[in-house]
């Protein structure tokens, strides 16, 4: 298929877009990669996300597709004949949705508010609680990889790219922040996995340097305190 038939709309920096990248990575498909620019949204984003005006823009044939796990949906039915990226057993399956949701509400939250934490209890207590989530999601990787390298078993399916994106971010907080949040020794199974993620073919060119997200992470904090507030109701 040309690759001017399917485009991302995203950014570099965001785990979000970096899960579609990974996806249409593994199934080979070709993609134009359209960068938006921090603190602007472009027109084409605004027209083919208007509910959410947010990236990932997954374009297939002109027609949109937003949300990154609905996404990586779309790109594992549409390009079949590739590698699978959801499991084919539906309880396996339904199980990797669960997970998935989990980081996305609940482990996430955590780790992006570490660095917003008023105090440091309150930091402390965030950092404790993505220790935590750890901690839950090595039972998880025991339990669906079955004495495998990945989530998915051989290799990078769903739940790997779910939680692999954001490796990155990760880094960057650990080295932010002076802590340690992925325990080699609490987590063997985990730190053995994001080692054998960010190696694999898929996820390398796509996973941003640690330095260079630490500085994109600086302007960004710089530009979100320079931003005027909300206005009041």
């Amino acid at each position: 298929m040309a690759k001017s038939e399917i485009k991302v709309v995203g950014a570099w920096p965001s785990p979000f877009v970096m899960r579609v990248r990974i996806a249409l990575n593994i199934k080979s498909v070709d993609y134009e990669f359209l960068q938006e620019k921090l603190g602007s949204k472009s027109q084409l984003l605004l027209e083919s996300n208007p509910v959410y005006k947010k990236i990932p823009v997954l374009l297939h044939d002109q027609k949109p597709i937003c949300e990154s796990l609905i996404i990586l949906h779309y790109i594992d039915e549409t390009w079949s004949s590739g590698p699978s990226i959801l499991p084919s057993d539906p309880y396996d399956r339904a199980i990797a949705r669960f997970w998935a949701a989990y980081i996305d509400d609940k482990w996430f939250p955590s780790l992006s508010g570490i660095a917003k934490a008023q105090g440091d209890e309150g930091k402390a207590a965030l950092i404790a609680q993505a220790r935590e989530g750890f901690l839950l999601l090595e039972e998880a990787f025991v339990k669906c990889s079955k004495g495998k390298d990945f989530f998915g078993g051989d290799r990078i399916g769903y739940l790997d790219i779910a939680l692999g994106c954001f490796l990155g971010w990760l880094r960057v907080s650990e080295k932010m922040n002076g802590v340690k949040l992925l325990d080699a020794d609490k987590t063997p199974g985990l730190a053995g996995w994001a080692d054998n993620f960010c190696l694999d073919d898929s996820v390398k060119d796509v996973m941003p340097e640690t330095d260079k997200l630490v500085e994109f992470a600086k302007i960004l904090f710089q530009f979100k305190a320079n931003a005027p507030p909300p206005p009041a109701n």
